[in-house]
């Protein structure tokens, strides 16, 4: 079973078609062959059917000018075809390989070569009242819209998944840069906070030590500094720490609400910031930006209720933060004193936005991509 699936597989990848859609496709054409009564024409459609689908196979497994080799004989087998036994079918194989071709150059020559090539074949046919065509007139109406649009949403498509994954690659290769950011910043932060303390406990234990024995009281003294140098460098591990775990957005409303109560502000919280679909990264900006908005409504706003809607989808995140309060007086970038400026720089970094509506209060637009969300467990490790 596993054999007959990689098999599938290869032949899908080489073809570009089902193993079983070729099979239906390979027996039609003689159909058409055989309705001739002619044996050298019966043997000429044999030949024709087997080097197109050799070239065929060809076209998709080579490279540089032999594509364009292959192509041009499949065309010319597939007017041959059409002329003869009046099989148009072929142009259906030559515009789905067509759209394959990711040179835009090679598409758009192949294409109009090919679009011109089949069109002229069929009116030719029409002109010299070919009876096998005027029998099969619907599909050859269908084949002729298929020629037309087949090779263009074959090569949009195509296009399309190219970019989506080098989206998805580069989306990794950012995931990757800010974990050696984060790290290098991690490096960086237990350096300075303990690097210093810790060579200053060992040249005041060096200290203690020399004076143990000529100066006891002196050497206590050097003994409750050590002692306090390291409380303090303790103190500052686990305060580097807890910033290293960064701000959920349903604790930074907790403490938002308790915020405004204290400062007598009425607080209204629309949607759930249980259900987000944005990496840590993100959710950690949002809640910082969402700190410094609700501390300007607070010292600034003049307000006497406050209202935060969260609104997650799974394209973005959306906090807006509403007040009653006087507003701004002139363009929001006056305001930068206020933390807006630092807000938006935040933002920048995970690609997200910031509006500002000042029209009896004022009202901020948080809005952050969803474009790619490590799991909670790859954001924490």
């Amino acid at each position: 079973m596993s054999a007959l699936t990689n098999w599938n597989h290869t032949f899908r990848k080489n073809t570009g078609l089902s193993p079983y859609v070729w099979v239906v496709l390979y027996i039609l054409p003689f159909y058409f062959i055989f309705r001739t009564s002619s044996t050298p024409l019966i043997v000429f459609g044999i030949l024709m059917i087997i080097v197109f689908f050799v070239c065929y196979v060809l076209s998709f497994v080579s490279k540089g000018w032999y594509v364009y080799f292959w192509s041009s004989v499949q065309i010319v087998i597939s007017v041959a075809m059409s002329l003869v036994f009046g099989y148009v079918y072929f142009s259906l194989f030559l515009a789905f390989f067509i759209g394959h071709l990711k040179n835009r150059a090679a598409f758009i020559t192949m294409y109009t070569v090919h679009l011109v090539t089949t069109f002229a074949t069929v009116n030719y046919g029409f002109a010299t009242q070919n009876p096998i065509l005027f029998n099969q007139l619907p599909f050859v109406f269908l084949s002729l819209v298929a020629v037309i649009l087949l090779p263009v949403s074959t090569y949009n498509k195509n296009k399309e998944d190219k970019l989506q994954g080098q989206l998805e690659d580069a989306n990794k290769r950012i995931s990757e840069l800010v974990k050696l950011e984060e790290r290098q910043r991690i490096a960086r932060d237990l350096h300075d906070t303990l690097g210093q303390k810790l060579s200053l406990i060992g040249l005041k234990s060096d200290l203690a030590g020399k004076l143990i024995g000529k100066n006891p009281a002196q050497a206590r003294a050097e003994l409750r500094d050590i002692q306090q140098t390291a409380r303090t460098a303790l103190k500052e591990v686990r305060e580097m720490v807890t910033r290293m775990r960064g701000t959920k957005l349903e604790d930074e409303l907790f403490r938002v609400e308790q915020m405004l109560k204290a400062a007598q502000i009425e607080f209204t919280l629309e949607g759930d910031p249980k259900r987000l679909h944005t990496s840590l990264i993100a959710e950690n900006v949002v809640s910082m930006c969402l700190k410094e908005a609700v501390t300007n409504v607070v010292k600034h706003g003049g307000a006497t209720c406050c209202s935060v809607t969260v609104d997650s989808s799974a394209t973005e995140l959306v906090v807006k933060v509403r007040d009653n309060g006087i507003g701004m007086e002139g363009p929001a970038e006056r305001y930068g004193g206020n933390g807006l400026k630092g807000m938006k720089e935040r933002l920048e970094f995970v690609n997200g936005s910031l509006d500002i509506v000042s029209d009896r209060g004022t009202t901020l637009t948080i809005r952050v991509p969803n474009g790619y969300a490590p799991s909670r467990e790859e954001g924490e490790g």
